[in-house]
């Protein structure tokens, strides 16, 4: 089970960095993973390519921008661990 938040951003999709890809409207898609028994939170922002594991909290407003371990709470700008949840 996922439960999601209300305006939370999650994206699969980014805008390639140099000026010739951006030019032609090229881009890269990467898909997100969320494992079981996640909680994301409000505004929270999942960004391309990200996995996060299972029995995981993302506070609300958190920019997940690196892969996230199982069992564990992350929160801010990026996301960090800020606690870590018993199995």
């Amino acid at each position: 089970h996922v439960m999601i938040g209300p305006n939370v951003d999650i994206y699969t999709v980014n805008h390639l960095l140099d000026k010739e890809g951006r030019r032609h409207y090229h881009a890269t898609a990467l898909p997100v993973t969320i494992g079981n028994d996640v909680w994301i939170g409000g505004k929270a922002t999942i960004l391309p390519g990200v996995t996060i594991g299972d029995n995981v909290v993302v506070a609300t407003g958190a920019v997940v921008t690196k892969d996230v371990p199982s069992n564990t709470i992350v929160a801010g700008v990026p996301a960090r661990v800020i606690k870590e949840l018993p199995e």
